[in-house]
């Protein structure tokens, strides 16, 4: 298994993990190379030739790796790549980047009142859906990176990736996921014409600012009743995400069955990304206390049905999640495929016991007697997580 250290954002890595497209910062001193042997792994024979120097370990930066892969690594090593993790986390890393910027452009436009072209959002979830069905894993890792200041943006394309993801879960055909897609991108579109006092206060809103808030509701409604090429799902997306099978949400107060499952789907995914990020007023929480939260919303707001699918969907320890062990390790859920939610492969790096770095080692919960004690929040730590991602 990997074994590291934290030096800066270097990774202490065995030369035997060591991968094709990782980024060669530092060797381990042992006298036989020099520190110009250092640099990008372009191809096999380069791992070879540092195990017969007698080099045992060696420290990666995952951030020049990641940069550099596609512009230095030669074609043909295409197919080797492929399987490689790093490489599959800058591809959602950078489809993410694409929403973001093509979410800032559009609020940007909506704000200025210039017309909104919707054929863009088509493109951007097609590649949301192609990602999603090659690697979902890669993009929950990368989403779970949040940065609080950017939270409109980052909250948007989760929300599209939540439901594409659901979507996929609950075999809705790829039309329909694209509609879902859009919709998520889009849904807190009427956000723009919201106060930013309000839209960013740190403490509670009072009942008047609370109207205010809702009122972003009707101005999606007006917003995106005049695009054109938006299909009627999307607009639901957007219009429906608050909501409650009581009657109670808003804008439109909808009860029951009037609202539909594309509807019901939006509400779970809006809260479920709201209740894991950090907000103005509020740190995040864990995965499995936002599924607790989501629970104790059926059956009057939440369709009861859909949030256990939810959860069975997204699992309880998502990838990209922190979790402690119960020897008192924190890790990362790295790996869930082929698993059981409670049995994933964890990306372990600190001890809460001794509240201290460790070797990093990648435990596989099921083959081992441990278990996981608890999800934890980025936000109740004393360290940054960050470059273990």
């Amino acid at each position: 298994m990997a074994e590291t250290a934290l030096s800066s954002t270097l990774v202490k890595l065995p030369v035997t993990e060591l991968k094709v497209g990782m980024f060669v910062a530092q060797l381990e001193d042992s006298g036989k190379l020099k520190v110009a042997a250092a640099g990008l792994i372009k191809s096999e024979e380069a791992i070879q030739k540092l195990k017969k120097s007698g080099i045992d370990y060696v420290w990666i930066d995952p951030s020049r790796a990641l940069a550099t892969e596609e512009k230095e690594a030669p074609a043909e090593q295409k197919e080797v790549k492929a399987g490689n993790r790093d490489l599959r986390q800058q591809k959602a890393k950078k489809l993410l980047g694409e929403a973001k910027n093509l979410i800032r452009k559009v609020l940007s436009e909506v704000f200025d009142g210039k017309e909104v072209d919707a054929e863009p959002f088509a493109e951007l979830a097609d590649k949301m859906i192609e990602s999603v069905m090659q690697d979902s894993d890669a993009l929950k890792c990368v989403s779970a990176l949040r940065n609080k200041d950017a939270y409109l943006l980052e909250h948007s394309v989760n929300v599209s990736f939540l439901l594409v993801t659901f979507g996929r879960y609950l075999n809705l055909d790829k039309e329909m996921l694209r509609d879902l897609s859009i919709g998520g991108i889009l849904h807190d579109v009427g956000k723009t014409r919201v106060d930013n006092d309000i839209l960013n206060k740190p403490g509670k809103l009072t009942p008047e600012e609370f109207e205010e808030m809702k009122m972003h509701q009707v101005h999606a409604i007006t917003l995106l009743d005049g695009l054109t090429g938006l299909s009627q799902i999307s607009k639901d997306v957007s219009f429906m995400h608050h909501e409650k099978l009581d009657g109670k949400g808003y804008p439109k107060g909808l009860k029951g069955d009037e609202i539909p499952l594309h509807g019901r789907m939006s509400c779970i995914c809006d809260i479920y990304d709201a209740l894991t990020a950090n907000r103005c007023y509020k740190e995040a929480m864990s995965p499995a206390e936002a599924c607790k939260i989501l629970l104790k919303l059926t059956p009057f707001h939440l369709d009861q049905k859909l949030v256990y699918q939810f959860i069975r969907c997204i699992g309880v320890y998502p990838v990209g999640s922190l979790v402690e062990l119960s020897d008192g390790r924190l890790g990362i859920v790295w790996d869930l495929e082929g698993r059981d939610a409670l049995h994933p492969v964890v990306k372990c790096f600190y001890s809460m016991k001794h509240k201290k770095f460790v070797d990093v080692k990648y435990v596989d919960v099921g083959r081992t007697e441990l278990n996981i004690n608890r999800g934890v929040s980025p936000c109740t730590l004393e360290i940054d997580p960050t470059p273990f991602y």
